[in-house]
């Protein structure tokens, strides 16, 4: 953080002579951690924090009160940020008050919770062909398991060599949003293709072993319970990075899974070349996917567990996609 950097550190030191504290964000990370939130969370809070602490004149939070929250709310609200980054910013500051610093931060009356707008979300119909057809290599398989199985973006790329069920035809999502494991179907249309891309990861993995790499993360405390797990082939991603890199902890040469914004930027190109008139992303095929299968009869019960869903409400809002309604409403119009 360069010179602001500098500044904070100071603030993070202890005030006992000879003593160090650790440094604000490390207590926000290890206080996630704790409670085992996402690798995303994490960044998404640890960035909230940071911005916090720079937008108050790089003052320590424990100086700061709900005023200075408030405002800070405040102006993101007047840069036009949605509604969603603005809950966001004020969860990630209610952690830090409530479960790092200790200090209760019910919502005061100068933090409004911002009122997302209630959107139907984008879907494709046979526009999803024109977007595979444009689209090549890994990025074209993870696009094709997004819209034949419902997976969101990291979901796919989070998938490990061990959660493919070929002989089931199952696909494992582990720790999925709300740290949810669940089960959806592996595509037919996809088996051959994914089964020739694992073939080449395994044969860039063994190349790996050779070099004394081959590791990879390991989730929660496994790698202190399972020694040399990191190295074995169930666990390795399904779509790994290109690149290994050397994790400082261990020392490890590792790969990472592939990035998301590598699928995203293919699925917006291919949705452009396709010249499809709609703000399709990568969450629009999970969208197509759970559209389609409403329209094919299946139960909503049935899809709210294939996407994982908590609660079917959220599984509802296909129904207005179908313009079914709760009731199947037919428009006067149609009878004349």
């Amino acid at each position: 953080m360069g010179g602001a950097g500098c500044r904070v550190v100071r603030w993070e030191m202890a005030r006992g002579p000879g003593r160090q504290r650790p440094k604000l964000l490390t207590l926000v990370r290890r206080a996630i951690r704790l409670r085992h939130y996402s690798r995303h969370t994490e960044e998404a809070y640890v960035g909230w924090v940071r911005r916090f602490v720079r937008f108050a004149g790089l003052r320590h939070p424990s100086e700061l009160g709900e005023r200075e929250v408030v405002r800070f709310l405040s102006n993101l609200a007047e840069a036009g940020v949605s509604a969603t980054t603005q809950n966001q910013a004020a969860s990630a500051l209610r952690f830090l008050y409530q479960e790092v610093l200790g200090r209760q931060f019910a919502r005061p009356a100068g933090i409004v919770h911002a009122k997302a707008p209630g959107r139907v979300p984008v879907v494709l119909t046979r526009e999803v062909r024109a977007v595979l057809g444009r689209m090549r290599g890994t990025a074209r398989l993870v696009a094709l398991l997004l819209y034949g199985s419902g997976l969101r973006v990291l979901e796919a790329l989070t998938l490990r060599v061990k959660d493919i069920d070929f002989g089931r035809g199952e696909i494992v999502v582990r720790r999925g949003k709300g740290a949810r494991d669940r089960v959806t179907m592996l595509p037919g249309r996809a088996r051959r293709e994914l089964a020739e891309h694992l073939g080449h990861v395994e044969r860039r993995y063994r190349a790996d072993l050779l070099r004394g790499a081959g590791y990879v993360e390991l989730p929660g405390g496994l790698a202190r319970k399972l020694p040399g797990a990191g190295r074995e082939w169930v666990w390795q991603w399904v779509f790994p990075a290109a690149r290994l890199h050397r994790d400082e902890a261990s020392g490890e040469w590792r790969r990472h899974h592939l990035h998301e914004s590598v699928v995203q930027r293919a699925v917006t190109e291919a949705v452009r070349e396709a010249g499809i008139a709609k703000r399709a992303t990568c969450h629009t095929l999970r969208h197509s996917f759970a559209t389609q299968l409403l329209e094919t009869g299946h139960d909503i019960r049935t899809v709210q567990e294939l996407l994982g869903h908590s609660d079917v409400r959220t599984t509802m809002i296909y129904t207005h996609v179908l313009n079914r309604g709760g009731l199947g409403v037919r428009s006067p119009a149609d009878s004349l």
